[in-house]
């Protein structure tokens, strides 16, 4: 996710033509308060979804199933009411988005297939080294592992694991729900889709700072390698959120970004450093580069607004008259 680059990472950074202030366009109030009510509405969010991760006291550490369960009843209410901020945010400014607020939060058909496969797909290709990696120190062959991942006891055993749960299904949905789907319909008609992609993440990054009051409170290790790891952590999210924002908006779908969430989370960062010293580290560098290379070359033509249909946060900036928004093309 890092290497946003080459023609993607063009389309992401040219600045946005003149256009008319969105008070006149959509008939709200003046850009100034437009901008306060929708980075106030973020921040609230934000605010939201990590304090319901505290509402319940607990000397317990969070990976222990009982705290996980608390913690998936108090962030999945505050997920399901987490549209109510943007109907709120809408009533506020005033703008009508010209399309249900469904729709705008990546909730459609059109284009359902491609949206859930290709940016899955892109960021396999990414992960090439790793995968490669992976499938080098696995003691099995890939039809006993093929045998292992469509076995249903196999995945009856992950249903049961609060882990897995958390780390696969509810933290990617209800984080691309509130930190995507919300958020960035809220700040595209503030400062354009560009800006947003890389705003957007800073909400997320900051939210992921939670994990040092447990670290503190746990003496998981000392204080200056939690901060080392949480500053780490904050730049990988935000790196991670602008390249699922880059996805939602140029496919409309929250359900690639989700599957994008979930497929990293079980990856974990790339292990480039054990790659460095693995007894077949130059084919495994050649995967990592060639993964990196193919990922660069494919960034934009997998992620073509013309295979996903009519793009909603592009019909809401063309309302505003941005009709050349460059990610909508």
């Amino acid at each position: 996710m890092a290497a946003l680059g080459g023609d993607g990472l063009r389309l992401l950074s040219v600045s946005r033509p003149q256009r008319p202030s969105e008070s006149a366009a959509l008939g709200g109030p003046g850009p100034g308060l437009c901008c306060w009510v929708s980075v106030f509405s973020c921040l609230s969010l934000a605010c939201s979804y990590v304090g319901s991760l505290y509402v319940w006291k607990s000397e317990l550490p969070r990976d222990h199933p009982a705290v996980i369960k608390r913690r998936f009843t108090s962030v999945l209410v505050v997920s399901s009411l987490s549209p109510l901020c943007v109907l709120l945010w809408r009533e506020l400014t005033g703008i009508q988005p010209g399309t249900s607020l469904l729709t705008l939060m990546g909730f459609r058909l059109e284009g359902i297939f491609p949206a859930a496969l290709l940016p899955l797909l892109l960021t396999m290709i990414l992960f090439l080294g790793p995968l490669m990696q992976l499938s080098m120190d696995c003691p099995c062959d890939l039809a006993d592992g093929l045998k292992v991942v469509l076995a249903p006891r196999s995945w009856a055993r992950c249903l049961t694991d609060m882990r897995w749960l958390r780390n696969q299904v509810i933290a990617p949905l209800t984080e691309e729900l509130v930190f995507r789907a919300c958020m960035l319909p809220m700040l595209a008609p503030c400062m354009g889709l560009g800006p947003a992609v890389f705003t957007c993440p800073l909400f997320f990054g900051v939210a992921h700072f939670h994990h040092i009051i447990e670290q503190l409170r746990f003496r998981q290790s000392s204080v200056g390698n939690i901060f080392l790891s949480a500053a780490f952590q904050f730049s990988y999210t935000a790196v991670f959120g602008a390249y699922t924002a880059f996805l939602f908006i140029r496919t409309g779908h929250l359900i690639g970004p989700v599957l994008c969430h979930s497929f990293c989370n079980y990856m974990g960062f790339p292990a480039v450093c054990a790659a460095l010293e693995h007894p077949q580290r130059r084919p495994l560098l050649a995967g990592y580069a060639l993964g990196v290379g193919l990922f660069l070359l494919l960034l934009q033509p997998l992620t073509d607004p013309k295979l996903y249909g009519s793009l909603p946060l592009c019909v809401l900036l063309e309302r505003a008259g941005d009709s050349e928004a460059p990610l909508c093309s």
